[in-house]
């Protein structure tokens, strides 16, 4: 981790670990020159820049130099206006109408560490020998606009933190129409894009494609990250897999309206952007006022996807997430939503509190219906006090009921939204998003409140603390079930109607940040209709995030394999539900299910006093598996072994210990195939050098999850398939093992390694 700087040069060389960023200043201009592998520093990396004249319709800054051309030049920051035609990073509107600024070097400086972004969530330092950061100054000399390009390098991570900072130093307004974090230009457009796209219960599949002249963009207008696209964008050398070739991602914090593109211009370079959408938004710059970008982390890879996800895994579970739990066993809960529904009372809860505690759950949470008048999801969402008709004695008393069986109590709670029929909103019907004179439309029968306005975060502040007062809550799930409209606030100046979403979302982290701060010893989980809102940004008050409402395993496997490509398994919430599954109908066995959501937060969403003698006994041992590798799961590192995507849909995966000691693998076959071949999987991770056994991990089971008899002593089908033979972790990663001998369609079979000490 280092920041050279030549000045003579005009040279700034920035290394993080194991890759180099490079920007030379030409003419004023500050351009790219380089992104990739770690380089030695040398001056003669100033010569990397080529310049060559074009023709006149690439038009020159400096009329007595030719080669330069803003059209051409790759650059760090480009504005629109001044012969730069390809998509621009920012674009202002002066006080006269014109939208011509020209941001010319000014200076530069450097911090040890990492500042904090006001009034947003960004990756952090614990320490500053973490990272060291790039402050460089530019500046309008018409308007007086002065704008600080911040790139962090990372000591232990391949990884560059960008945003922008926005500053007025003249007289008139300015309008901030456009406000990218980062853009970076490429030298060629040999690259595929990829992203994760998808719809609600049906979220972050894995898109590939080659990239060509024109652009491809990526964006929400949602007023949320949303279940569509993610705030990611990869590219990707053509030949480049899960295991090699060269990655390079990046990844938005922030978690409202966003695009992300690649564009590839004339002659053939890239120019990738990435930042707060430009659709519908402005900020109005008075003078002396600032505005600050969202942050988006950067990471390159030379190991191909999996070592770009690796990277973010670990810069985001222990420098994006926060708090009591970021480094602390997650709960094994059972939730009550699939098993009851609005239908329930204090009997029922507890009747499924005394099934769960006996099979080693740990947690339990009461989700929607528990407040106002909520029997169904046409009322009552804004009126946080208890139901006393489902729950006589109120949440302490429901509390103290669920204690008494060995279980932490949690609730579901949705502040950001009211419904028209609630007192609430009788008492003011003016909090919620609209346009005065419009129809308000409705989307699961409730509004958006308007959290742009004090008034409004301050209600749901002091609200929700009385809530969180009221009994031992140790967990609380947080949601957002609809998307915004009429975005527009009945308290903004008719010029900053278009700040709005912004604004709301700033009152949203604003808000977290105060109720996280209060009540440190609560575990918040982040939803939106499931992964709606999967993103940096909630990471950073809510370590872990509901992956999605679609809860069948074979569904799940592509979810939660998509998710992977950025978030790592700690964040992604994954229940055991019931057949047939809710949400396509499909019946798998319990054994499977509890297989797939093992790879994330484990728990249960069902009706656990349903349950069978043997129903109850597989899920104790399920439990019992997952708390021995529970650590392993949720701070290890994840290799994905085999793609969903590709292929027929057999998919694996494994978490390996930071010391390579010990792993956990999962393998998932979908569909059953007559006389098929042979199979190996081949896993990843280990110490070639080291000699692992193989075992079937805490269940003891006689028979695998497919129902094939295994080796009386419990091991797997791999152990009986080599005779209970020690394996050294390069044959594991060279040979693999044979995984043709399941049987049926929806079988999985799951195995631990460990590996044996040198003496």
């Amino acid at each position: 981790m280092n920041i050279h700087v030549d000045e003579t040069l005009g040279l700034f060389h920035l290394q993080s670990k194991d890759c180099s960023y490079i920007i030379q200043l030409v003419e004023g201009y500050p351009a790219h020159v380089y992104w990739g592998a770690q380089l030695h520093h040398d001056k003669n990396l100033a010569s990397v820049l080529e310049l060559r004249e074009r023709c006149s319709f690439s038009p020159n800054p400096v009329p007595s130099n030719r080669t330069i051309s803003l059209d051409t030049l790759p650059q760090e920051y480009p504005q629109y206006g001044t012969s730069d035609f390809r998509q621009p990073a920012y674009q202002a509107a002066l006080a006269d109408g014109t939208r011509i600024t020209e941001l010319k070097y000014s200076g530069y400086r450097i911090v040890q560490g990492k500042p904090k972004l006001e009034g947003l969530p960004a990756v952090y330092t614990e320490s500053d020998d973490e990272a060291t950061t790039l402050f460089l100054i530019l500046e309008d000399q018409y308007s007086g606009l002065k704008t600080t390009l911040l790139y962090t390098v990372f000591a232990n991570h391949s990884a560059i933190a960008r945003s922008t900072l926005f500053e007025h130093k003249g007289s008139a307004i300015i309008n901030i129409e456009q406000a990218m974090s980062a853009s970076v230009d490429f030298a060629d457009s040999n690259y595929q894009a990829l992203y994760l796209s998808g719809a609600w219960v049906r979220e972050r599949h894995i898109q590939r494609r080659d990239l060509g002249p024109g652009a491809i963009r990526l964006e929400s207008r949602r007023g949320s990250s949303s279940h569509q696209m993610n705030p990611f964008l990869a590219l990707l050398r053509p030949d480049a897999t899960e295991d090699r070739g060269d990655v390079y991602g990046f990844s938005l914090v922030y978690s409202s309206n966003f695009v992300a593109q690649a564009e590839v211009e004339q002659f053939n370079q890239t120019r990738v952007s990435i930042g707060i959408n430009p659709f519908d938004f402005s900020w109005r710059l008075e003078p002396d006022q600032s505005f600050q970008t969202p942050e988006a982390v950067l990471v390159f890879s030379e190991e191909g996807l999996g070592g770009m996800s690796r990277t973010y895994h670990r810069l985001y579970r222990t420098r994006l997430c926060r708090g009591a739990y970021r480094d602390k066993e997650r709960p094994i809960l059972v939730n009550n939503w699939e098993a009851t529904y609005f239908d329930f009372d204090a009997d029922k809860i507890e009747a499924i509190a005394k099934e769960a505690g006996p099979l080693g759950i740990e947690l339990f949470v009461l989700d929607d219906g528990w407040f106002g008048k909520r029997d169904n999801d046409d009322n009552s969402l804004g009126d946080w006090f208890e139901d006393r008709r489902k729950l006589p004695g109120g949440l302490a008393d429901l509390a103290k009921r669920v204690n008494e069986q060995g279980l932490q109590f949690g609730l579901w709670v949705e502040p950001e939204m009211v419904s028209p029929d609630s007192e609430l909103y009788r008492k003011h019907p003016d909090w919620c998003l609209h346009a005065e004179g419009r129809r308000r439309t409705e989307g699961r029968s409730q509004l958006v409140l308007d959290l742009s306005r004090k008034e409004v975060c301050d209600y749901l502040y002091d609200t929700l603390s009385s809530v969180f007062s009221i009994a031992p809550i140790t967990y609380v799930k947080w949601d957002m079930n609809r998307n915004m409209t009429e975005i527009a606030s009945a308290t903004a100046s008719s010029e900053r109607q278009k700040e709005t979403a912004h604004r709301y979302m700033l009152g949203l982290y604003d808000l977290l940040e105060r109720l996280t701060s209060r009540f440190p010893d609560i575990l918040f989980e982040s939803c939106s209709g499931g992964g709606g809102r999967f993103d940096p940004g909630m990471l950073y008050y809510m370590p872990q995030t509901w992956t999605s409402d679609d809860t069948d395993a074979i569904e799940r496997l592509a979810i939660q394999y998509g998710t992977s490509i950025v978030y790592p398994a700690s964040t992604m919430g994954a229940h055991v539900s019931s057949v047939p599954n809710h949400q396509v109908e499909r019946i798998t066995s319990l054994a499977i299910r509890g297989d797939v959501a093992m790879s994330g937060n484990f728990g249960y969403e069902l009706d656990l006093t349903a349950f069978t003698k043997e129903e109850k006994e597989l899920a104790a041992k399920q439990i019992a598996q997952y708390k021995e590798i529970r650590s392993l799961v949720q701070q290890g590192n994840m290799y994905r072994l085999l793609s969903p995507f590709e292929g027929r849909g057999d998919t694996a995966w494994m978490f390996v210990s930071e010391d390579q000691s010990e792993a956990f693998v999962a393998y998932f076959r979908v569909l059953a195939e007559p006389n098929g071949p042979i199979r190996r999987l081949t896993l990843k991770g280990l110490d070639p050098k080291k000699k692992y056994t193989i075992e079937s991990g805490a269940t003891g089971n006689t028979t695998d999850h497919g129902g094939n008899t295994l080796m009386e002593d419990g091991g797997s089908p791999f152990r009986a398939a080599f005779g209970g033979e020690i394996f050294g972790g390069d044959r594991l990663m060279k040979i693999g093992l044979v995984v043709s001998d399941l049987t049926g369609d929806f079988a999985s079979s799951t195995f631990r390694l460990k590996a044996i000490p040198r003496r």
